[in-house]
């Protein structure tokens, strides 16, 4: 049974643009960023193993098109023990670990990475694979998909994003599954200028310059 179908959502009808031309350019643009980035993506590798002596790649869960789970690749950012430390995403000390810079649980390096988004660039493998969009919702841990109210599931009906409107009007402000609302604008406007636009703000947002939309 479909996502939408399971959560009695009012499915979501891809047009053209989303059906032919944006897995083309997910494809041909993850590859060619992922071409771009990999030297840059070398060297932060070396730095995590040598500062930090582990491996440099976090693999993790997270909830893709339609509900199913696939394997989101980051930058190490945190320590090993990480999960003995880290809060729940709906309890009291949500805030405190969400995306925020003075977080115990980050090394040194991962703050830098953490800041600059630098952590985040392996997601664009995932493109290459199929599993992301370069522009979509952000994917969420299957942890937190659980406690979803049913409406907030219509934003698993497209491929999570390595950015999305989310991420360049909302950054920092709030935890995402807060935030819903703002995936489900950017489901009934998708475009290819819609996508452009976002991509042209990402990287302002990553340094901290959120703007409307």
């Amino acid at each position: 049974m479909k996502l939408w179908e399971r959560e009695k959502l009012t499915p979501h009808v891809p047009c053209r643009y989303e059906r032919f031309a944006k897995p083309v350019i997910d494809k041909v643009g993850g590859l060619l960023l992922t071409l771009v980035a990999a030297p840059s993506m070398a060297l932060i590798a070396i730095a995590i193993v040598v500062t930090d002596r582990h491996s440099p790649i976090y693999r993790q869960a997270r909830v893709g098109r339609d509900g199913k789970i696939f394997t989101m690749y980051k930058f190490h950012t945190m320590r090993p023990d990480r999960r003995v430390s880290q809060g729940s995403a709906f309890g009291p000390d949500r805030r405190r670990h969400h995306k925020t810079p003075n977080d115990p649980r980050l090394t040194r390096l991962g703050r830098i990475l953490r800041k600059w988004s630098l952590d985040e660039l392996p997601q664009l493998w995932n493109v290459v694979l199929g599993h992301m969009s370069l522009v979509g919702p952000r994917p969420e841990m299957p942890m937190i998909v659980e406690r979803y109210e049913p409406w907030q599931h219509q934003r698993h009906q497209v491929k999570p994003g390595v950015t999305g409107l989310w991420q360049v009007s909302q950054r920092g402000e709030g935890a995402m599954h807060e935030n819903t609302e703002v995936d489900l604008r950017y489901l009934e406007r998708i475009s290819l200028w819609t996508d452009l636009g976002i991509l042209m703000r990402t990287i302002p947002a990553a340094l901290g310059y959120r703007t409307g939309y």
